[in-house]
């Protein structure tokens, strides 16, 4: 099994494809693999084992402005529910990750007494208002049911004066790393392209978990980046297709915005409910990941 990588602070696209480069060349960097020696001189990692890893992906909308923001502990409630169980493919399975956007570090607070043995990291939006009822600041996070270890965030590409972050970890039990991430659709396509770029950079090419609320549909150009270098759980072979999951008012689902990319390579079934989820404004995305 390989040891955890080390994460890449991302303070911009040219530095992280930068940073990339002279790994991959062998260049000794503080803080990332590479140690000095030549690339061809490095012994070849052994092959991880083969695992399954049952994943969540769901904007919860927990802070102001969202249908739970004035009930915290229903929703809180309802992403226990989900560290317990999900549907795929019409099974009922054990969850062993969830990546959440959109949720307030109360809400976290008070899944953690329950999932007590699930490890999970938060990382608050800069800029974003305060949840309602103390419940601190909204942002996004990853919980496992294997120690996440190596947690980090990273900054991606954003129009002056503001922040974008990723939150990343490392299950090395599964030999794999999960991302969270959430872009915002005022800030243009452009940008969102940016930060998906800058975000496939981050997410590496060896195992990984790579989710959250894009933004944007699958036929955007934004996404390109991500549909380049990995698969999305929901597409159909290499078209770019999927469930819908974000709900208007009305609780009909209208257009795909969450996403769970994973390497090429892997079996993947992902599922989301066909029925209104009166929680949130966006339907959980559930998937089976099968890394051989």
């Amino acid at each position: 099994m390989r040891s955890p990588r080390a994460l890449i602070p991302l303070l911009s696209v040219g530095a992280a494809a930068a940073v990339v480069t002279a790994a991959a060349a062998g260049a000794s960097i503080d803080g990332l693999p590479g140690g000095g020696g030549p690339a061809h001189a490095d012994a070849p990692a052994p092959r991880p084992a083969a695992v399954t890893i049952n994943a969540v992906t769901w904007n919860v909308c927990g802070g102001p402005g969202c249908p739970s923001a004035a009930a915290p502990a229903a929703l809180a409630k309802q992403i226990v529910q989900r560290t317990k169980a999900t549907e795929v493919g019409g099974r009922k399975v054990r969850t062993n990750a969830v990546l959440l956007q959109e949720v307030c570090e109360g809400q976290i607070r008070t899944v953690k007494k329950s999932a007590s043995t699930w490890t999970w990291a938060f990382a608050a939006s800069p800029g974003a208002a305060a949840c309602a009822q103390g419940q601190g600041r909204v942002g996004v996070a990853i919980g496992t049911d294997s120690p996440l270890t190596e947690t980090r965030q990273a900054k991606l590409p954003a129009p002056a004066g503001q922040t974008r972050i990723a939150l990343c970890g490392e299950v090395e039990s599964w030999a794999t790393r999960v991302c969270v991430t959430q872009f915002n659709p005022s800030e243009g396509g452009d940008w969102r392209q940016k930060q998906a770029r800058a975000l496939a950079v981050l997410g590496g090419t060896d195992r990984v978990l790579l989710g959250g609320d894009f933004a944007d549909s699958p036929d955007s150009p934004a996404l390109d980046p991500l549909y380049d270098a990995y698969a999305e759980c929901d597409q159909s072979g290499s078209s770019r297709t999927g469930a819908m999951t974000r709900q208007n008012w009305q609780g009909s689902a209208v257009q795909k915005t969450d996403y769970l990319f994973l390497p090429k390579s892997a079996g993947v079934s992902c599922s989301v409910p066909a029925a209104r989820i009166r929680t949130s404004d966006h339907r959980p995305m559930s998937a089976e990941v099968r890394f051989k």
